[in-house]
């Protein structure tokens, strides 16, 4: 992977073991169409060892369909089922904090863990929502967790003004996309010419929605 990546201070002078932030500190940002995103910046502290972690995990590479064509994925990707277990303890730990502040507003629990590995400013993911398995009038909730170099997270409504809101995240930064905002918005990671080094997306949904 090229690029070198650089630790985040915070994790240099934190705690040896990853600990997490109180939920009740992240920033509600209120969209359009009942759309909303909560960000916590540096949530997952001492997340450098997560991240470690998350690289010797066996990556898998995935081609697609494209017109007439067959493509490399922009990315490597691992998903985790519900009854397969998470890499790394903190992960757990994540998850069982995101589903305890977040039961009444997801009516459900988050359950698996999709991860993709941006190994430079190549990779990258083009816009989408993750609707599969949902009815087209059906909400859910999205909660990513980053790890390794920032990245940008772009978001816009699908229709009406093309509005673009961007969120650097990596180093343990948190951004829970929820109400419509799967249904009536899009996100992407773009690429970038930018030196940057590698990062991790580790995505948790409820069960269904990929």
């Amino acid at each position: 992977m090229s690029g070198a990546y650089q630790p985040s201070m915070l994790d240099l002078m934190g705690p040896a073991e990853p600990t997490l932030e109180p939920l009740t500190g992240a920033t509600r940002h209120r969209l359009t169409a009942g759309a909303w995103v909560d960000v916590l910046p540096g949530w997952m502290h001492g997340s450098d060892a997560v991240f470690e972690t998350l690289l010797g995990i066996d990556w898998r590479a995935e081609q697609r369909r494209m017109y007439d064509d067959v493509v490399d994925v922009p990315r490597l990707l691992r998903w985790f089922r519900e009854d397969e277990p998470l890499p790394h303890p903190a992960l757990v730990a994540a998850r069982a904090a995101l589903n305890s502040h977040y039961a009444e507003e997801l009516g459900e629990e988050f359950a698996t863990a999709g991860m993709c590995l941006y190994r430079d400013g190549r990779d990258s993911v083009a816009w989408h929502g993750d609707t599969l398995g949902r009815s087209a009038t059906e909400d859910t909730m999205v909660a990513i967790v980053s790890v390794g170099s920032p990245r940008n997270l772009l978001l816009r409504p699908r229709a009406g003004e093309r509005e673009t809101l961007r969120f650097p995240l990596g180093h343990g930064d948190l951004i829970v996309m929820g109400g419509s905002c799967q249904r009536t918005w899009e996100h992407a990671v773009p690429k970038t010419a930018r030196a940057v080094g590698p990062r991790v997306s580790v995505q948790f949904r409820p069960r269904g929605v990929a």
